[in-house]
């Protein structure tokens, strides 16, 4: 998940957007099933093909057994049949971040934060993407939003923490390279 020194990012801000190791992502995914759902039924009428639902399900499903990148083209196809999903947006940005495809993610948390500036998820997977494209001004901003709404998840002191400490040791290399 982290890149190497050798990719230039912050290997210390890690995690993925699996809900396997996140009871309180699992719940919300269990939540959003029920509350937000695409779609219903098995399928569109479309000659067979599997309607928007289905496609978010079998996508979270391949995304929680680690086959980020199997359901990234799922949730793609998904978002393009309901682009203002939030629930699926934000499952398709946790499948291209697992998938390594973080400028990808960043724009699809983008796309939730601009439209819903207090989900706190969003702005910490929009920082996080953003820190793993080399922007860690940008990351902070975002990850700092993230705990300040949630103060009491670790992950997001944690990872704001790394991005500071990464513009920290920028600004101290730069100094001594203008010295």
């Amino acid at each position: 998940m982290s890149q190497g020194s050798d990719g230039g990012h912050d290997s210390r801000v890690g995690g993925d957007f699996t809900s396997a190791g996140n009871p309180e992502r699992a719940e919300n995914d269990r939540n959003r099933r029920s509350n937000d759902n695409p779609a219903s039924g098995e399928h569109d009428g479309n000659g067979g093909q599997p309607d928007t639902y289905l496609l978010y399900q079998r996508g979270l499903s391949l995304l929680e057994r680690g086959s980020a990148a199997a359901a990234a083209q799922l949730l793609e196809r998904a978002a393009a049949a309901e682009p203002q999903s939030r629930s699926v947006l934000e499952a398709l940005a946790r499948a291209q971040f697992d998938a390594g495809w973080y400028a990808a993610a960043a724009s699809n948390f983008r796309r939730i934060v601009e439209a819903s500036p207090s989900d706190d998820y969003a702005q910490f997977g929009l920082g996080l993407a953003l820190a793993r494209t080399g922007d860690p001004g940008a990351a902070a901003e975002h990850l700092a939003l993230a705990a300040a709404m949630r103060p009491n998840l670790r992950h997001y002191t944690d990872a704001l923490r790394s991005v500071r400490a990464t513009l920290s040791a920028r600004n101290r290399l730069r100094e001594e390279r203008q010295d």
